[in-house]
Parts: C-alpha cells; sequence; structure tokens
C-alpha cells in the first residue's frame, strides 16, 4: 500500500473527503516527525512506539572493491510494533 492507497482507505473508514484525510495523515505524519527530530518518542497505544537511536560508528567494506571504509555514527528512527499490531498480523 502506498500513500495515495492509504489516504483512499482513510477517507473510505472515516467518511471524509480524500482531501480532509491527505491532511490529516500528513499532520499525523508531521507531528511524529518533529517529535523524533526533537528527541522524544512517540507511543501509539495499541499500534507501536517509534523512537531515535543512535547507531555507531564502524568501518565497513566497499563490496566492489573489498576496501575498508569509515561509515559514520547516524541517528535512525526505529519503530517497534506494540502487541495488537503483533497479534493482528500474525493472525
Amino acid at each position: 500500500m502506498n500513500k495515495t492507497e492509504l489516504i483512499d482507505s482513510i477517507a473510505a473508514k472515516a467518511g471524509v473527503t480524500k482531501a480532509v484525510a491527505a491532511s490529516t495523515l500528513d499532520a499525523a505524519l508531521g507531528s511524529i516527525t518533529e517529535a523524533l527530530v526533537a528527541g522524544d518518542a512517540v507511543a501509539i497505544l495499541g499500534f507501536g512506539n517509534f523512537k531515535v537511536s543512535e547507531r555507531a560508528a564502524r568501518t565497513g567494506k566497499n563490496p566492489a572493491t573489498g576496501e575498508p571504509l569509515e561509515i559514520a555514527a547516524a541517528k535512525v528512527a526505529k519503530f517497534t510494533p506494540g502487541k495488537a499490531l503483533k497479534d493482528a498480523v500474525n493472525k
């Protein structure tokens, strides 16, 4: 499912226009992004948790030449599914 299909689904289930569904989805994703940029975690009960994790610098390998290269440290967004989501997927 891509973003357009998700907007169509939200509009149908909520009984709103696609424009309202799109702006609502954009607002929700924007709010999650802003919280993660600020270093906060986002917990959606029954769905899951979003958090920022730090990945340490490490030495990697160039797959084409086999030469070692340095991979810089980075912050990454992580999602951990909640129990209700896990149960729904495994049904």
